[in-house]
């Protein structure tokens, strides 16, 4: 596994070694000591959440606070989304910016987000299979969410924004300015 770490300190593109032969490929998606070296912190995964969608299908920016703060390692099992986190840390040097990455179930990139980021992704295929794991347990009360079309932190989804399917929840999430704080 190769890891590179974004310019948000914290964030780490992985990619995988793929083994590829006659009868398919395989792979090792996660091996908790490669991990822990790979971002030079032990963390504890306790959940893992799969969601289906179709293209268009923008799901975030989402993110859970205080002690119910959750690291996510994101990844898809099929299709295509465009993938991203912003920093939300209070001290953090690029707080309100963000980090976009390709992921696909061909290129099994992942993506490791830290706690104190808020995260989304966007559809680009037909249909994609997104999978991920949290280090800490889900938390109605401790929800908090960004506008994915907040105009601070401007992100790029380089996608029409008439084609977007986003719930009517996300649609009503808060700006940078006014959202819930992370801690």
């Amino acid at each position: 596994m190769n890891f590179k770490e974004t310019k948000l300190k914290g964030c780490f593109i992985l990619e995988p070694k793929i083994f590829k032969d006659e009868r398919g490929y395989f792979m090792e998606s996660f091996n908790e000591k490669t991990f822990s070296e790979g971002i030079g912190q032990k963390v504890t995964f306790v959940q893992d959440n799969q969601s289906f969608s179709t293209k268009g299908v923008l799901r975030g920016l989402h993110y859970q606070t205080g002690e119910h703060a959750q690291a996510k390692l994101v990844r898809v099992l099929q299709g295509e989304v465009l993938d991203v986190a912003v920093d939300l840390r209070p001290n953090s040097p690029t707080y309100g910016q963000y980090e976009s990455v390709l992921l696909t179930g061909e290129n099994q990139t992942q993506f490791f987000i830290p706690r104190g980021f808020a995260h989304g992704f966007l559809v680009l295929s037909d249909t994609a299979t997104f999978f991920y794991k949290c280090d800490n347990l889900y938390n109605k009360e401790s929800e908090g969410g960004l506008m994915y079309n907040d105009p601070t932190v401007n992100i790029n989804w380089n996608f029409p924004s008439e084609e977007l399917i986003i719930s009517e929840k996300d649609q009503v999430l808060p700006n940078l300015e006014n959202i819930r704080k992370v801690w």
